[in-house]
């Protein structure tokens, strides 16, 4: 009977830790989305605001902050969930609806088989994101202007826009990443990523608290030979060898000296003359890096 009652007890307090975990990790993702979207001025009061679901872990999780965000800000905005239907072999078109009508939440599911343009124009073993992801924005924006969204809100994380910062850097020559808030080509939409501030694991790990019925994808989730997989690897063996190196790296993305890189359209070099007097991106801008040797 004590074995018993010490099993119920040791199996109570397992239970009310997990609980204060969940709660704790809840409390993280809606402080930094918050953060977000204040720092950027992502929502303002009035706005109508699309939640992209894709049906992997982010997109559910940008939807769940933004309700509860909804329901708590101060400042008043609409959610309208949509999903594209891509058409992707046996994606379950039942899930996602059954999942938004628990919630209560306005949604649109979007059919449009995109995925048969990508499989006949990209060729085997070619990367089929770039495509992909065009043709599912070109239908997001349209869908946006006909629910009125003035904003567009998508699922990227801390990690993506890290990770896409060294692709740039890597392979394309070019330092940039995905911006917190930006106004698409023809100046028509604003879109949005609340998750900017949010890690990776940590949404990975409220997926498996909330139970979201996760929609694994048929294209760029096949594919292993993606250079965004290397950099995850990559940044991931950084992480291992030295704890807060991507924390730093975050950081310095919102610390950017255009002064002491080679941008001259960033940096009027051509103009820069001794005058005698201080100049606080002088030679001291670069002293810390003494620090790193």
């Amino acid at each position: 009977m004590d074995q018993l009652i010490t099993r119920e007890i040791a199996h109570s307090l397992k239970g009310r830790k997990q609980s204060y975990e969940a709660n704790k990790l809840a409390k993280r993702l809606r402080r930094l989305a918050g953060q977000a979207i204040a720092d950027f001025d992502m929502i303002r009061d009035g706005d109508k605001v699309m939640a992209c679901l894709s049906g992997g872990k982010d997109s559910y999780a940008l939807l769940d902050v933004l309700l509860h965000l909804k329901a708590h800000a101060p400042v008043r905005f609409d959610i309208v969930a949509v999903n594209l239907d891509q058409k992707q072999p046996d994606f379950p078109v039942h899930a996602l609806p059954e999942y938004l009508r628990g919630l209560g939440v306005p949604f649109r599911i979007v059919e449009q088989d995109t995925y048969s343009v990508v499989k006949r124009v990209i060729p085997e073993g070619k990367t089929m994101c770039s495509l992909c992801s065009r043709l599912r924005r070109g239908v997001l924006y349209r869908v946006a202007d006909e629910l009125g969204a003035t904003r567009i809100a998508l699922g990227h994380h801390r990690d993506d826009i890290i990770e896409t910062f060294f692709l740039n850097l890597f392979y394309g020559g070019t330092l940039k990443a995905m911006p917190p808030k930006l106004v698409s080509d023809d100046g028509r939409h604003v879109v949005i990523r609340p998750l900017a501030y949010c890690e990776e694991r940590d949404l990975a790990a409220y997926a498996q608290v909330k139970q979201f019925p996760i929609i694994p994808c048929n294209l760029c989730g096949s594919q292993e030979n993606l250079k965004r997989k290397e950099i995850k690897a990559l940044l991931r063996e950084w992480q291992k060898r030295h704890p807060g190196r991507v924390e730093t790296i975050l950081t310095g993305m919102q610390n950017v000296r255009p002064s002491h890189l080679l941008d001259r359209s960033l940096f009027d070099f051509a103009a820069l003359a001794a005058t005698g007097s201080p100049w606080a991106a002088g030679d001291k801008a670069i002293d810390i890096q003494e620090d790193f040797a």
